[in-house]
């Protein structure tokens, strides 16, 4: 790498600087020595150039001080360049560490930001906390949508001993009517206002609830997103992979409403094989003329409300990785920031086994699928 033209231009100063100072003190020393040729010197320095004049007589002590001169104005640039070189060596020093080592942007800080969440101390107006009011506490939502487990995913949340998972409070059209409604029922849940059989309010470590995206959810997105990461609730979004499933459960259960199959009861959960084998003796009829655009359609509301809600603090659940990866309800605690507990439920499922045995037209649904992007739904998940 070449010097810097200040270090190159110190360089030809100094060397100029000191041979002119040596010469002339050497001059001046020729001039005392007897029957010495004054040529034969100087030529030493400039054989060709150099005019050799007798020189004045100049007292020794004089040169001697010029010499100190052009000595001391040496060190003085030796100085500056050394500064320059350190000044150099730190800008580029800085730079590699720059290049090796970039400060954390944003996107970086966010996502550290984003594993830790944010601890709350309410104090509700119905009732006090007492011993537990130093207890912090963290906000949550689940976003599902109807027969996706989350009723089931719900009870499991609620058999940790500081969670407090207060069911689908939006079901009702009254508390979603607009955002004003939506956000009164928001500030009841969160200050631990809300009663119900899962409250475990005073020492709650973390409250939430179950939102559907039919239930305002998309129609005040922007409203409700600003209002999550204000106060600083995460979301845990909730969806099956296997949408052909949920929707053999939706036709089953929206059936049950009116069949009420269960002893004139209808009853979208049940906790007994005897129930779950009642309910799904009930085989849907499929619309395969409409069965693709229903399954995009359902498709393209979960990435809708992922890409909606992406600015938020939120992990992705699938209902079928419950069953299959045992770890999976660890991170959900994990993410919730609480201790981790083996959660359970009394919950059965209903429709347990390959889904040829609940679809009355199931050779019709397949013929639909096959050589489609759905055609794995067909196949047997879990």
């Amino acid at each position: 790498m070449k010097p810097p033209l200040f270090l190159r231009l110190c360089e030809y100063i100094y060397l100029h600087t000191l041979i002119s100072c040596f010469h002339f003190y050497f001059l001046g020393l020729l001039h005392l020595l007897p029957n010495t040729s004054m040529a034969e010197y100087v030529c030493l320095f400039h054989k060709e150039t150099v005019i050799v004049k007798s020189p004045k007589k100049s007292p020794v002590f004089l040169r001697t001080i010029v010499l100190l001169f052009g000595i001391v104005c040496g060190i003085y640039i030796c100085t500056v360049c050394l500064r320059q070189i350190n000044t150099d060596s730190k800008i580029k020093t800085q730079n590699l560490q720059l290049i090796e080592s970039p400060s954390p942007d944003r996107n970086i800080l966010a996502q550290l930001e984003a594993r830790i969440p944010t601890l709350h101390y309410p104090k509700p107006q119905t009732f006090s906390r007492g011993e537990c009011i130093q207890n912090p506490v963290r906000f949550f939502a689940i976003l599902s949508m109807q027969r996706s487990g989350s009723g089931w995913f719900e009870t499991l949340l609620n058999s940790h001993i500081n969670i407090s998972s207060n069911g689908e409070i939006f079901c009702a059209m009254d508390r979603r009517k607009n955002i004003s409604t939506i956000m009164q029922t928001l500030d009841r849940v969160y200050k631990l206002d809300w009663f119900n059989s899962a409250s475990k309010n005073e020492c709650s470590a973390a409250v939430g609830f179950k939102w559907m995206l039919n239930q305002g959810l998309i129609e005040y997105h922007k409203e409700i997103v600003e209002y999550f990461n204000y106060q600083g609730v995460s979301v845990v979004f909730l969806f099956r992979r296997n949408l052909l499933r949920r929707m053999v459960s939706l036709l089953a259960n929206s059936h049950d409403r009116y069949a009420k199959l269960l002893n004139g009861t209808h009853k979208s959960h049940v906790h007994s094989q005897e129930e779950a084998a009642a309910l799904s003796s009930y085989k849907p009829i499929i619309n395969s003329t409409s069965l693709i655009s229903d399954l995009r359609e359902v498709e393209m509301d979960a990435v809708k409300a992922l890409e909606y809600f992406n600015s938020t603090r939120h992990m992705v659940v699938y209902y079928e990785d419950l069953f299959t990866n045992n770890t999976k309800l660890d991170d959900v605690q994990e993410f919730l920031g609480l201790p981790r507990m083996e959660l359970t439920s009394r919950q059965v499922k209903i429709h347990k086994g390959p889904l040829s045995d609940f679809v009355k037209n199931w050779d019709d649904v397949i013929k639909t699928l096959n050589g489609t992007q759905y055609e794995r739904f067909l196949q047997a998940d879990y």
